[in-house]
């Protein structure tokens, strides 16, 4: 049995420029053995290579027998790979340690030529649809051999007269990693009436092979119908994923996901977006607004060969704002004179807008650091050179910096906007500022704003950071800020192509790399000792913070009977915990059973550090868990229900490496049930049917993608459940622990978080803890009359004590999404 693992993750050939062939993958040996390559040709022929090692934190992390192996990624490059084509006919690349020798990759050289003429060519259709007599196709081809030769033929063989434009497609270019300003994108028109028959085909090719797209009329007609949408949207095809998502979602959530796909690019989106259009009335109004203070506003672009109609787009969003004291800096890296004749002629005569020729193209960070350089604002904002801002933009700013003027830091919602312009989609709605979640991802993105003197504090962009380097900046700017400001609208738009597969998030590993760095500068600059690591969904992170000492936890179950339910609980925590310093108080709660108080005896004997306590009153679940914390030996509180099953061996120490900082007072975690679907990923207060707390993303199965990965990003929420609560005992104390008056079984954890909240704490969801819930086994449903009415008791209680909370809305959950569900949709009502 080898003592290797091994993956070939990519071979990748170039004969046009270097000729070489690449073979990129991990290695790992279990005995941690050196390992050597070998590359060999026919009849043991020895071929010279060259091979570099790299850190690989998701194989050392995957991968058991990695640890201790520093670099087990390898890339192993063979050059004049040319004449070996000519020579020989098979290669083999075997890995060699002192004890064994191992072909980890073997194919011929013609298939390795075939797999490299294949991939000199790329044609990707997006989107095709009809208009009237016209044919319009959408998408993309890239040729790495010179111009492609670009043809359409219609069924029978025969040319089809087209028109085409080749239009600029950033995304292609950052996927595949081009840096030159090519242009990607293609929209090719036909006529109808020019196409014999039913079927027409695209064709591309260049001097290694060809691609070909076929189009069928019929279906496209079809699919551009109501009944065509129809049976796209419920026909036989989706019966099996209409299902699962009923199962998953409930009929109403369906309800609204077909009647999305059934209306075709009018989504839910674009009629809220129509509903918040502003008039030309209201525009004038805030153009005619006189404001107390007037800030004036640097919006700093590095250009770099824009394409100029997006370009105009851009400016002329911003020379129509609604309030008009800003400053247009734009730093030109272009390698084309163009885009500088552009601004001149058009723009030349506007003295708010300073144009800079560059003398060379320095990156996105120094570039945007020359518009900087030119800004004499009150604040600095960023901007992309392709995107486009709403008219009301800096009005709703100026606006809020008259109502606070200690703001230091603004933000927005943004959403993304079809390269053409026309159709709006994915709105980010955003939390106001959200500490942990900024170090999950880099949520806050557009529209940043920050007043000049922070920048002159903190510094500009800084260079080492490219790819994440607006993130750096962020985090270095909210670090000096004492007030950052949300503006919940919608006032950015990100242009952006909705149906592109040329996104491939491994093709920015650089940038998402970056980000982690960024992230773990932000720590070290506030001297917490913490490590980031890059997660399996690109561009969220996940720090884990290290542990002063041993604390001791104190692990609170309350338990009525439900022996089987309770064994299983302890057992999961004695067999999985990794943390070693923790106690188990177990309050018993008038168990009728006799085998429940054998248990109990029994659970005693085999672990020392769990004690049994006894509460004789009514079943009140606040005052159990207050009786037992004078009992409690530990500095931290983990309250913990009986019917939950540890998930995570590290729990402990990952929810205590949040509590421990100075700024949290309450951490929870994931809780799912049996078929990992989530049942709390984080309280949102004002959610669900009575308008007082519901749980957020809920019903998701893990690891299904959630709205902006709420369920996957640690986050500072209003609240958490009960069911897995760890605090600071001190604080429980301060506070007076859980309110067994107003909330004796609803309520009190959510009502806990937010006077704990009131003491300037945090509230963290710790989404790397998971553990399985099953709900309401030991209580029951609340079904009976008594708990119905005390039930609706406690919901009056609750809004009596936080109704101006409830009414002014949850600052972690947007005022844009509905409060009828936790799945993040769209308003459109208001509710």
């Amino acid at each position: 049995m080898s003592n290797m693992k091994w993956h070939i993750e990519s071979v990748s050939c170039d004969l046009k420029q270097k000729p070489q062939l690449e073979i990129s993958g991990w290695i790992i040996e279990k005995q941690g053995e050196k390992v050597d390559f070998q590359v060999m040709a026919d009849n043991g022929k020895h071929v010279p290579f060259f091979v570099t090692w790299e850190k690989r934190q998701d194989v050392t992390k995957a991968v058991k027998a990695a640890k201790g192996q520093k670099t087990p990624g390898f890339c192993i490059q063979i050059d004049d790979i040319r004449s070996l084509f000519k020579v020989y006919r098979e290669l083999k690349l075997y890995a060699v340690t002192k004890t064994e020798k191992k072909c980890i990759y073997s194919r011929k050289f013609s298939e390795i030529y075939k797999d490299y003429k294949a991939g000199t060519l790329s044609l990707c259709i997006d989107k095709v649809t009809l208009q009237g007599k016209k044919v319009i196709v959408t998408g993309w081809m890239y040729s790495k051999l010179g111009k492609e030769v670009f043809n359409v033929f219609d069924g029978k063989g025969k040319p089809v007269n087209y028109t085409m434009e080749r239009t600029s497609r950033p995304d292609v270019l950052a996927a595949l990693k081009i840096k030159e300003d090519k242009m990607l994108g293609v929209e090719i028109i036909l006529n109808v009436d020019d196409i014999n028959g039913q079927r027409f085909s695209i064709c591309v090719k260049n001097k290694a092979t060809q691609k070909k797209y076929i189009v069928n009329l019929r279906k496209v007609a079809f699919d551009a119908t109501l009944p065509g949408r129809c049976w796209n949207a419920v026909g036989p095809r989706q019966i099996l994923w209409n299902m699962r998502y009923v199962k998953h979602n409930g009929f109403i959530e369906f309800k609204h996901e077909m009647g999305k796909k059934i209306r075709g690019v009018s989504t839910d989106y674009e009629i809220w977006l129509k509903k918040k259009q502003l008039s030309e009335a209201e525009l004038e109004r805030e153009r005619n607004e006189k404001f107390v203070f007037c800030p004036k506003y640097s919006i700093v672009i590095p250009l770099y060969n824009t394409p100029l109609n997006y370009l105009e787009e851009l400016i002329e969003s911003i020379v129509g704002q609604t309030y008009e004291n800003f400053q247009l800096c734009l730093a030109d890296g272009s390698t084309q004179e163009d885009v500088g004749d552009f601004i001149r002629k058009k723009y030349g005569k506007d003295s708010r807008i300073v144009y800079r020729k560059l003398t060379e193209n320095r990156g996105i960070s120094m570039n945007t650091n020359e518009a900087v350089d030119m800004a004499d604002g009150d604040f600095i904002m960023l901007c992309d050179h392709d995107d486009t801002i709403a008219l009301n933009t800096l009005y709703e700013m100026t606006k809020a910096v008259n109502e606070n003027p200690e703001i230091d830091v603004i933000y927005t919602d943004e959403d993304k906007v079809t390269m053409d312009g026309k159709h709006y989609f994915e709105p980010h709605f955003k939390p106001d500022f959200n500490l942990d979640y900024l170090r999950s991802t880099n949520y806050i993105c557009h529209i940043f704003v920050v007043k000049k003197n922070i920048v002159d504090e903190v510094g500009t962009l800084r260079s080492e950071y490219d790819g994440a380097q607006d993130y750096d900046f962020i985090l270095r700017c909210c670090e000096k800020a004492k007030v950052i400001h949300h503006i919940p609208k919608v006032l950015y738009h990100w242009r952006s192509h909705p149906a592109s597969t040329a996104g491939n998030p491994e093709s920015k590993l650089y940038a998402y790399e970056a980000g982690r760095k960024a992230v773990e500068a932000h720590y070290k600059r506030l001297g917490i000792d913490a490590t980031v690591v890059m997660t399996e969904n690109y561009g969220h992170y996940r720090t884990q913070f290290t542990i002063e000492g041993q604390p001791l936890i104190s692990i609170i179950i309350p338990n009525k009977d439900q022996i089987r339910m309770l064994d299983n609980c302890l057992t999961s925590i004695y067999e999985k915990t990794s943390y070693k310093n923790y106690e188990i108080i177990i309050v018993e709660n008038n168990s009728t059973e006799e085998k429940a108080f054998k248990y109990y005896e029994r659970a005693a004997k085999r672990h020392s550090n769990l004690r049994v306590i006894t509460w004789k009153d009514e079943f009140n679940y606040a005052a159990i868990n207050n009786y037992a914390v004078p009992y409690a030996k530990g500095d931290y509180l983990l309250l913990l229900n009986n019917d939950v099953e540890v998930i995570t061996p590290t729990w402990l120490e990952e929810m205590l490496g949040y509590c421990q900082r100075e700024d949290v007072g309450v951490v929870g975690a994931r809780l799912m049930y049996n078929d990992n679907a989530v049942q709390h990923g984080g309280v949102i207060i004002g959610l669900g049917e009575s308008r007082t707390a519901g749980h957020i993303v809920g019903d998701y199965h893990y690891p299904e993608l959630t709205y902006q990965e709420k369920m996957r990003s640690a986050q500072d929420l209003s609240a958490v459940t009960g069911a897995c609560l760890m605090t600071k005992k001190n604080i429980y104390q301060e506070l007076g622990g859980l309110d067994e008056e107003k909330f004796k079984v609803a309520f009190n954890d959510v009502d806990y978080c937010l006077r704990v909240r009131e003491l300037g704490k945090l509230v963290v969801y710790n989404a790397y803890v998971s553990l399985y819930h099953h709900e309401s086994v030991s209580r029951g449903y609340e079904q009976k009359s008594g708990n119905v009415q005390r039930f609706e008791r406690e919901v009056q209680n609750f809004k009596e004590r936080w109704g101006a909370f409830i009414e002014k809305g949850d600052p972690y959950y947007n005022e844009n999404m509905t409060l009828d569900s936790g799945y993040c949709t769209v308003r459109l009502i208001s509710n």
